[in-house]
């Protein structure tokens, strides 16, 4: 069997086939359609993690490729909801930004495997939050959280994102001065 035909990746797959659709379906202002894409993707995110597991499919590439599809899919809804007007366009760039970083100083320029930080875990997490919050107040016809609050927060966000790439580049800096690198 080829090592990308597992059950992992065909579930990361279908994570990334998502991300199209939810931008779609915000686009059109269809929020029902949006929250069921929202949550065929995070069920595909629990999924393909336990399958990797399960089934011992679990590569240093899959990895890469699910946090990728991660990124990828809020990156994209975020995009979706800035070009709606709900979330300041700042945040999918920072969202797209912070992925490649975490990707390039954990992997190609650390010679090692994906370094997950404690903030940085927390952002990831925020931003499913933050576009499944929108979209899931006016599927169900909810007034709360209004505008105000979920811009704030956007905001928030975008502060704790800038936080966590300043200290990822902090962490390299330190790493390849130890190691004896140009910095």
């Amino acid at each position: 069997m080829d090592s990308w035909l597992t059950r992992a990746n065909g579930f990361t797959a279908l994570r990334l086939l998502a991300a199209p659709a939810l931008f779609g379906a915000i686009g059109a202002e269809r929020p029902v359609l949006a929250t069921l894409v929202f949550v065929l993707a995070v069920a595909t995110d629990c999924a393909d993690g336990w399958a990797a597991r399960r089934y011992g499919e679990a590569t240093p590439l899959g990895g890469i490729i699910d946090h990728a599809a991660d990124a990828i899919f809020v990156c994209t809804g975020a995009a979706a909801l800035s070009c709606a007007g709900v979330l300041p366009a700042l945040l999918p760039m920072l969202i797209a930004a912070a992925f490649l970083q975490y990707a390039l100083d954990s992997r190609w320029l650390s010679a090692r495997n994906l370094r997950p930080s404690k903030l940085g875990r927390c952002n990831g997490i925020a931003y499913y939050v933050i576009v499944a919050v929108p979209i899931v107040r006016d599927a169900l016809g909810l007034g709360w959280p209004g505008a105000d609050l979920v811009t704030l927060l956007a905001w928030v966000l975008v502060a704790s994102t800038l936080v966590s790439m300043a200290d990822r580049l902090r962490w390299l800096f330190l790493a390849r001065r130890a190691r004896g690198l140009p910095v």
